[in-house]
């Protein structure tokens, strides 16, 4: 909406990175602080752009100056005027308006005032928090990484696919899944009866269709979101979240691990640069020395172990853990973070991982006893990548479904591409929330995604 014709329209950011006075534009947006004085008054103005506020100044001959007293703090308004060199220390230009129009008040009760808030209490009002410094910088991130993402995989050849959000399949073989029905509480009660005439749910995972898909296109990604019934209100985990999911036909392992690597590495070399202002806020207000931890991502050797000579580390370190660490038993998150914060002081990448810790369709190794599974750890974090050479022998791969008691049944579809043109091929999945819970330093999962789900949590 243009409500000044004659003037250009233009962002916060665009105007505070103006490198000469403008005359005659227009701004949009909602108000921060506002400060009076006899014949004028200072509105400092945000529209989301960026993380700083634009002041704007409004003297009693400006049209619409008699709007100020109903001017509050959360406000949005369109002012138009001349950007004008400040006279004030700390910003470079002020907007001198010539003409201000209320476009939406904000009564009494608006509940982000001048006083800090805490995550708590904002969690509760998620439909405004992303107003705030702290959660408008994390969703400008988010944004941007998101389309790092994509630039990333196109640049490597990879092909963006959409694999199903419902599906009748587990493709981690965990149970843990959201059912989907239209059945109705005394309807039907077979499935049958339901909608798809099977069961069916939201999905884990988009893997097992995008390697159907780079049996066909060669490499291929998915990027959208995925679903667990798990009930647990860690601040680790969330009912809904975002995986990253790339898929490539002739890629082995080794290849995985790199892809990996370079993903992490090509992600936050970009939010350094494209986002310094945001995660500079997040250096300074959640975690001191983020911004050195970030480029120690980029400049590390990722060395690679495997599993046995992991489990040997945390044994021999005479460190008392909470869970002990041997042979067999999966990795905690103290013990990876462990090797990558203490040990290796870096982001370290464990392979081969004893099979009956890991899902069916990883590649069965020589010694029978492992399987060709990676894990990528960063400090902060521990496990950000987990990932697999997956298995193309029709006949192992019905080997180890039987060993895990998984019917075959609703796999026919993925049985059949080991039976037609199957390649050796690898993938790994990525979960967006906690790429950004590593790259800005926040604990909690709630807090990187703008209206999170959790048990017994389903508002906004």
């Amino acid at each position: 909406m243009n409500h000044f014709k004659n003037s250009p329209s233009f962002s916060v950011k665009e105007l505070l990175s103006s490198s000469s006075s403008l005359p005659q534009v227009t701004v949009r947006g909602w108000i921060r602080t506002k400060r009076d004085s006899r014949d004028f008054s200072f509105l400092e103005l945000n529209d989301g752009s960026c993380l700083a506020n634009l002041q704007v100044v409004v003297q009693s001959t400006a049209k619409g100056y008699d709007l100020i007293k109903d001017i509050t703090t959360g406000s949005a308004v369109a002012v138009e005027g001349d950007l004008v060199e400040s006279q004030g220390r700390g910003q470079a230009w002020d907007l001198k308006a010539k003409n201000l129009v209320l476009t939406g008040p904000a009564g009494a009760d608006y509940p982000l005032q001048k006083k800090r808030q805490t995550d708590e209490y904002l969690r509760e009002m998620a439909h405004v928090r992303a107003r705030t410094n702290k959660y408008g910088a994390m969703f400008r991130i988010r944004s941007e990484c998101a389309w790092a993402v994509h630039r990333f995989f196109r640049e490597k050849g990879f092909f963006y696919v959409h694999t199903p959000i419902i599906t009748g399949s587990d493709a981690e073989g965990a149970g843990e899944m959201f059912r989907v029905t239209t059945l109705k509480e005394g309807g039907g009660t077979s499935f049958k009866d339901d909608f798809f005439g099977q069961y069916a749910a939201l999905t884990v995972s988009g893997q097992l269709e995008a390697e159907l898909l780079a049996h066909a296109l060669g490499r291929v990604y998915t990027f959208g979101p995925a679903f667990r019934a798990e009930n647990s209100n860690t601040a680790r985990h969330a009912a809904e979240f975002w995986m990253i999911e790339p898929e490539a036909a002739f890629f082995d392992l080794s290849d995985d691990m790199s892809l990996a690597q370079n993903l992490i590495q090509s992600v936050v070399r970009f939010a350094l640069n494209e986002c310094a202002e945001d995660l500079a806020l997040f250096d300074r207000f959640i975690e001191q020395g983020l911004l050195d931890r970030l480029n120690g991502l980029l400049y590390s050797d990722y060395p690679r172990i495997p599993y046995a000579e992991a489990i040997r580390i945390l044994t021999d370190s005479g460190r008392k853990f909470e869970f002990s660490p041997f042979w067999g038993a999966d990795l905690a998150t103290e013990h990876e973070r462990f090797l990558c914060e203490e040990h290796f002081k870096s982001p370290v990448i464990v392979f081969d991982y004893p099979k009956t810790i890991k899902p069916f369709y990883m590649r069965l190794n020589d010694d029978g006893q492992t399987v060709a599974a990676m894990d990528l750890l960063v400090p902060k974090v521990g496990e950000l990548v987990g990932g697999s050479q997956r298995e193309e022998r029709t006949e192992v791969l019905l080997s180890r479904m039987a060993e895990l008691g998984l019917k075959t049944e609703p796999y026919w579809w993925y049985l059949d591409s080991r039976r037609w043109g199957s390649t050796p091929h690898a993938g790994f999945g990525l979960g967006f929330e906690r790429f950004l819970m590593m790259l800005t330093g926040v604990s909690n999962i709630r807090d990187v995604i703008p209206f999170p789900r959790t048990p017994k949590n389903l508002a906004f």
